[in-house]
């Protein structure tokens, strides 16, 4: 049974700020990279067999923490804008609890949550799902199948959209999904491809975003 081991990448500089980051690059804080580390940390004794990336620096570098941390920096490593953050379009860089003021809580959770409210000039996670799943079923599900563990990092909503197809989970259910800072998400993958099993670990992470 392969494992597909999922995390989202640790505090950026503009985490840290409160700043909605989407498709805009920037890197981890000190905190970010520590915590990183940790993460790799959670997931020892496991073998990788390849890893994945999105194109994003904060992700990357999350990679490369976690990977040093098990001393795996030989694994294979593909980058894919296909699993990048979310495009947030004219909300990219606003504070975004200055935005919940403006826009209203029950507005600015449906931005953030919901599976298709629009973003001016920007991606709905119903969008973003369109280039995860299939980037996911081309290019790491080959992978599981032949009994090969994949470690994947991202980010939120990436991450939220390929939980949606893995757990078959119904449209209006999806603001309920959560991918926390410094959560990792392991997912056991038959080799037809289906879910097999589900485990979720997490270390203690205080990041405001």
């Amino acid at each position: 049974m392969a494992k597909l081991i999922i995390a989202r990448h640790h505090e950026s500089e503009w985490n840290k700020k409160g700043l909605w980051t989407g498709s805009r690059d920037c890197h981890l804080t000190e905190y970010g990279f520590k915590k990183s580390s940790e993460m790799g940390l959670m997931i020892q004794g496991i073998h990788i067999d390849q890893a994945f990336a999105s194109m994003q620096v904060r992700s990357i570098e999350t990679l490369s923490c976690m990977l040093e941390a098990l001393d795996l920096c030989h694994v294979p490593t593909q980058h894919a804008a296909e699993i990048n953050e979310r495009d947030y379009g004219d909300y990219t860089g606003k504070n975004k609890w200055e935005m919940e003021e403006l826009i209203g809580h029950e507005q600015w959770e449906k931005v953030r949550r919901e599976w298709d409210c629009p973003v001016p000039h920007g991606e709905t996670l119903k969008m973003v799902y369109a280039r995860v799943v299939p980037f996911y079923e081309t290019h790491i599900l080959p992978f599981l199948k032949d009994g090969k563990n994949v470690l994947m990092v991202s980010h939120g909503n990436a991450i939220r959209a390929l939980m949606k197809y893995l757990e078959a989970i119904p449209d209006e259910k999806v603001k309920d999904i959560e991918m926390l800072f410094g959560g990792i998400l392991l997912y056991e993958i038959d080799t037809e491809g289906k879910v097999a099993g589900k485990e979720v670990r997490h270390i203690e992470s205080e990041v405001h975003a």
